[in-house]
């Protein structure tokens, strides 16, 4: 599969995304009726989880605080009082799933930012590229 997150392409991935080192995103298709899944940890700036995604819907969600919005080829996660999505994913073609927006915290605290133009984690930033994950995952930060 793969895998665009903002401007970056990420080919021949499994279907992970690795940031800092710590798989926090899982995307795949479903066999029958190709929907959008994924699986998804969310933390806040102390490493605490807040919310867990598991095959597109939300399995734990302190304090009732996010919703999934969902259709065969999107998925999003957002804040529920404020509408801010922190995460969509979209299907741009068979084989093909875009990130191309994302605003959340990684296991380690830091703040992930994607935007069509590139991703930034701190003061690391890539946009533009195309990396072959070789079967693997993506990697980030």
């Amino acid at each position: 599969m793969d895998i665009e997150v903002g401007s970056n392409l990420y080919r021949n991935s499994d279907g992970t995304i690795e940031i800092e080192g710590v798989p926090q995103i899982q995307v795949a298709r479903h066999a029958s009726t190709g929907a959008l899944l994924v699986n998804f940890a969310l933390f806040d700036a102390d490493g605490r989880m807040l919310a867990k995604m598991v095959d597109s819907t939300l399995m734990f969600n302190e304090r009732r605080a996010y919703d999934v919005n969902k259709t065969v080829e999107r998925v999003a996660l957002k804040e529920t009082d404020s509408g801010r999505v922190l995460l969509q994913l979209d299907v741009k073609a068979p084989g093909l799933v875009s990130c191309s927006h994302a605003e959340f915290y990684t296991m380690k605290g830091h703040l992930f930012e994607v935007s069509a133009k590139q991703w930034k984690i701190e003061k690391q930033t890539k946009a533009g590229q195309t990396i072959d994950a070789k079967g693997g995952a993506v990697s980030i930060g």
